[in-house]
């Protein structure tokens, strides 16, 4: 098992005082217990510490000095000038701005302690310690424990020495730590591939000891309250039913039926859904499209604040950052103009949680000032699927209100496992996230370079996945999702992907008809790498002539919204065939007001939400993909027999209705 290893930097600007320093704290960590693997070492200025943060991922604590200096201007007949560096305040707020999960403490003099303190009161420091004093036992104990709490996974560790007990069980799960398949001549074989612990810590709400996700107040309460500090959220919760329900819970607690919501109509099909679920009111966006690759980008800054503008009476603005392709907004100022207008601002970060933890991905949401930040912990840290987590910062949060909806979708039977992964999750993020993200990036521009070098296939970047509408917006690319374009490889993109599948054991993340998406993570490796750029340079010398690809049809623009989304999906409607006898576009959908949420994947935009108008262009964009070669999945049609058909509100259902549009 590795060990783990925590180096500690002292930033002392006296050369003796600082071996001297060194020497005593190193002393105390050989002598006493040390199971973390702290080693001290020390820098003599300020820039000089900066650096060894910044490319030192195993840096776990500082410790400053309250006053550096530097020596000018020393020569045999004139004596050298003390200048100060840099300022205990200003070096705290770099290192916290490079690297927020360190802790932080401050060497002083007793007679300037008052003057510190006051000083650096608002800052992330963990502590104080008097110079003078030269306690490194001392010292070493504090930042031995800190480190311990940092590490601890509160509700983790409850978990294992609950399953150490052995207790016997009256209580469900009905498997009983596995005892109904252990000895089975039938499924054995599944307990066998799952391992004993799956089962010895699947446990039930029937014991205490384990505290309750819907009413946290033991080790689950104190695991969500160290994500929060991770973070860097007032307040956090952790989700079993992945980020769909958590973007729910959170319209559910912002907006009543009625209420004003802006929303990029390119966010996850859960944000539409959650628009039925709360009865509010919908401000569609529409998202900027890149035509030369079928990618749907950001919605354009002007039409965010536009929208802000022409909607003061919205209770809410919700944006997905980055998006599925890399695409992430510069947050703050349509924040700033949200909040000016009173507008709460829900940001959906399921492909972005890891950003606090490297200054290459940072602000985050949060750090930009939005409200809440939902987080799709499985997809981007090492938490189970459907391990999400709630992020809030909303000064006027309704923990009530909000406990009542978040309970209305979760389980009262949750999986202990994801709750476990989820306290792990943060741990490794706070303990080696910026180490891990640190070898991600370099992994991901090796990559690009090498998949670029190929000469057939080509990374797409910033520049190229822009689409225009939105070059002049302040938008960034998250380096780990690395898009290709494969036009010149001679396959289509179904092809190839079975062919890496197939013949390369490599499965990738998504595509569109020119160009596949791959993802990295912290679980990357350098091997991974290599295999991949073998796989594509292989099937680059086959020099294949390159092929027409078939364009998906385009999404037309959002239509009108008739009807309140939760009003059309309620009623019974019924079953318009997409097409006539003729096999012709069916003119009867024409001027019908759509019942379901219909949406192709890829992408994931809805053409058609409930409530919405289907215009004649609607309903040729459908007949089109259903004609399509390309395997499009679309949800929301209905097979009736062999006819694809929409479900469409009645003239009756119509004229019960309030129309809104």
């Amino acid at each position: 098992m590795a060990k783990p290893l925590s180096r500690i930097l002292v930033i002392e600007d006296e050369p003796l005082v600082l071996r001297e320093i060194l020497k005593g704290l190193n002393a105390a960590a050989r002598a006493l217990d040390n199971p973390f693997g702290i080693a001290f070492g020390g820098v003599a200025t300020a820039q000089a510490a900066l650096a060894a943060i910044e490319a030192d991922g195993d840096i776990q604590a500082v410790l400053v000095d309250d006053k550096l200096y530097t020596l000018e201007g020393a020569s045999p007949r004139r004596s050298a000038a003390k200048t100060l560096q840099m300022s205990a305040l200003e070096l705290v707020q770099r290192i916290t701005g490079l690297r927020p999960e360190l802790n932080v403490y401050i060497l002083i003099a007793k007679e300037q302690e008052d003057e510190v303190v006051d000083a650096l009161f608002s800052e992330a420091v963990d502590g104080y310690f008097y110079r003078e004093e030269r306690d490194y036992r001392g010292i070493y104990r504090i930042l031995n424990a800190q480190i311990q709490e940092k590490a601890r996974t509160p509700f983790t560790d409850q978990l294992k020495n609950y399953v150490w007990m052995a207790k016997d069980q009256w209580h469900t799960p009905g498997h009983s730590s596995g005892e109904s398949l252990r000895g089975s001549p039938w499924v054995s074989d599944f307990y066998e591939f799952m391992g004993d612990h799956v089962f010895d810590a699947d446990l039930s709400v029937s014991v205490p000891m384990l505290d309750s996700l819907m009413e946290p107040k033991g080790v689950i309460a104190e695991a969500q309250a160290m994500a929060a500090k991770a973070f860097g959220a007032r307040s956090t919760f952790f989700a079993t039913n992945g980020t769909s329900s958590a973007n729910k819970v959170i319209f559910q607690t912002l907006l009543a039926p009625g209420e004003k919501l802006l929303l990029d109509r390119n966010c996850h099909k859960s944000v539409h859904h959650g628009v039925v679920l709360s009865g509010a009111q919908p401000v569609y966006l529409d998202s900027a499209l890149n035509r030369r690759f079928g990618l749907y980008g950001p919605v354009p800054r002007k039409s965010i604040l536009e929208a802000i503008r022409r909607h003061p009476d919205a209770e809410a603005l919700i944006l997905t950052s980055c998006t599925y392709d890399g695409l992430r907004y510069d947050l703050a100022p349509i924040v700033a103009a949200a909040h000016a207008g009173g507008i709460k601002v829900i940001v959906d970060e399921a492909w972005y949680g890891f950003a606090r933890f490297h200054p290459e991905f940072r602000p985050t949401a949060l750090e930009a000032g939005a409200d809440y930040a939902t987080q799709s912990t499985h997809k981007v840290l090492s938490a189970f699927s459907q391990a999400s987590m709630i992020h809030v910062n909303d000064p006027e949060f309704r923990e009530h209100l909000f406990r009542e909806n978040f309970n209305m979708h979760t389980s009262t039977s949750p999986q202990y496992a994801l709750i476990a992964s989820l306290d792990v999750a943060r741990k490794q993020a706070v303990m080696e996230g910026y180490k891990l993200l640190a070898r991600t990036l370099v992994l991901a521009r090796e990559l690009r370079q090498q998949i670029s070098a190929t000469g057939v296939f080509r990374v797409l970047e910033l520049e190229d996945l822009l689409p225009e509408e939105v070059r002049h917006d302040g938008i960034r690319l998250d380096p780990t999702k690395v898009t290709v374009d494969v036009s010149g490889c001679g396959y289509t993109v179904d092809e190839l992907q079975q062919e890496l599948f197939d013949r390369y054991n490599i499965q990738i993340e998504k595509s569109t008809f020119n160009t596949i998406t791959l993802l990295l993570s912290i679980g990357t490796t350098r091997s991974k790498v290599s295999r991949l750029y073998d796989a594509l340079m292989r099937i680059a010398r086959e020099k294949r002539a390159a092929r027409r690809l078939v364009r998906t049809p385009e999404i037309p623009a959002f239509t009108k919204l008739r009807y309140l989304p939760r009003d059309a999906y309620y009623c019974g409607g019924e079953l318009v065939p997409v097409f006539d006898d003729q096999e012709r576009v069916n003119r009867a959908l024409r001027g019908r007001v759509c019942a379901d949420g219909v949406v192709p994947y890829p992408p994931g935009i809805p053409v058609l939400v409930p409530g919405q108008l289907i215009t004649p262009a609607i309903a040729q964009y459908l007949a089109n993909l259903l004609r399509s070669q390309k395997r499009i999945e679309l949800h929301g049609i209905v097979q009736e027999g062999y006819q694809p058909c929409v479900r469409a509100l009645r003239p009756a259902e119509e004229r019960g209705l309030r129309r809104i549009g």
